[in-house]
């Protein structure tokens, strides 16, 4: 809800910073008064009332700001800082959420800037969250995220005509939302389940205003497919059950279907683009009725195509899974020790996979231990030092 309502108010007076604080104290209001008196009817006009009450008072106390608002409404058209009242409906094309998305990918921003400031505004995202998502000091997307908030301030939000340029930086950050929501990064839980749905939610949105754009249905279909597994994803404690043990009968027939659907449709309009082609990786893997069925040669050729148009490290290792599942974990690894050094852990619980499945148990458990010792997420550590730890008993090979 926070995203709509700061959406709502950075459209209404275009003070990026001042309305996200405003918003900030409406909700501490909220969690003061609504226990006692109850949720009103209209929460997030409520909160929309306050925050703006709030911040008005702010702005007028400090004449800076004031002066910054009066510029940015004289040159903005009458109606580009205007909100609905509370509760009012609104045409997908005008969600707030969606709008205060498209405005964080401003295009005087850099794209590493666009991206964190979204995943803070729109994802929720602590900064620590957003640094290890983007692969940064934490210290350093602090300073990007301040910088990025500085220069939208007092802007006013492009018409949807004016979206084409934003649209590849909003498809990214739509899926490192989505990526954080389905295996977060760290904590106690596997799946962040609010953001994985917001996450699809908006890019529902973005794909009814371009239903045309190929790539947008991609991502959707890639969601959507990828999300059909969540049920499965965990165990009756929270553990993490890795793909090839889950029970595909807990799977979301319904999103499947959607996903397939939408991936078909899109690959039939021309060269595909990387979230298509992630998307039919994911198909190829959720119309397999066991994992032993699955298609592994036509995931390798799927991989082979994206890594020449986005040759990253997480598109890289994915690949070297594939070779792995494909021509035999020693290709596997072979193709794990070209990618050189990574810093996070997927590589370490990949190459203890592999060397696992080539019988070198005691590699294997150092590997293992080594990605436990480098992820932040409980789950995971959980998962690899079980795996570790069952090696423990494993004659060497």
């Amino acid at each position: 809800m926070s995203p709509a309502v700061l959406g709502a108010l950075v459209r209404r007076y275009g003070h990026f910073d001042a309305a996200e604080d405003a918003v900030q104290e409406a909700l501490i209001a909220a969690a003061g008064q609504w226990p006692e008196r109850g949720v009103p009817e209209n929460p997030r006009g409520w909160l929309i009332k306050v925050a703006a009450r709030r911040l008005t008072d702010a702005l007028r106390s400090e004449e800076a700001r004031r002066r910054r608002e009066e510029r940015a409404a004289a040159l903005a058209p009458r109606d580009a800082f205007t909100a609905p009242p509370p509760g009012a409906e609104r045409a997908p094309r005008e969600d707030d959420t969606l709008t205060l998305l498209f405005l964080c990918c401003h295009p005087e921003l850099t794209a590493p800037a666009q991206i964190a400031l979204t995943l803070r505004a729109v994802g929720g995202l602590t900064t620590a969250e957003i640094a290890r998502a983007c692969l940064v000091p934490e210290a350093t997307m602090a300073q990007r995220i301040s910088r990025a908030k500085r220069k939208v301030r007092g802007v006013g939000f492009a018409r949807p005509e004016a979206w084409a340029d934003r649209l590849p930086a909003v498809l990214h950050t739509l899926y490192l939302i989505f990526n954080e929501g389905y295996t977060a990064t760290s904590g106690p839980r596997l799946q962040r389940r609010e953001l994985a749905r917001e996450a699809i939610r908006l890019t529902r949105t973005v794909h009814r205003l371009l239903p045309e754009d190929a790539e947008v249905a991609g991502l959707l279909a890639l969601m959507l497919l990828t999300d059909a597994r969540r049920e499965a994803r965990t165990g009756p404690h929270g553990d993490l059950v890795p793909l090839d043990e889950q029970d595909r009968e807990r799977w979301d027939k319904a999103a499947i279907e959607e996903g397939v659907e939408l991936i078909t449709r899109a690959l039939e309009r021309g060269r595909p683009g990387p979230y298509q082609l992630r998307a039919a990786i994911a198909a190829v893997h959720d119309e397999a009725p066991t994992a032993a069925a699955t298609d592994w040669r036509e995931i390798l050729g799927l991989y082979d195509i994206l890594v020449r148009l986005v040759p990253g490290p997480v598109e890289r290792l994915n690949r070297a899974v594939a070779v792995a599942m494909a021509d035999g974990p020693e290709a596997g690894l072979a193709a794990l020790d070209a990618l050189g050094p990574d810093p996070g852990h997927r590589i370490d619980a990949v190459r203890g996979h592999l060397l696992e499945r080539a019988g070198a148990y005691e590699e294997a458990r150092a590997a293992y231990e080594s990605a436990a010792a480098r992820t932040l997420s409980l789950p995971e550590q959980r998962y690899l030092r079980a795996r570790a730890a069952r090696l423990g008993a494993e004659p060497s090979g």
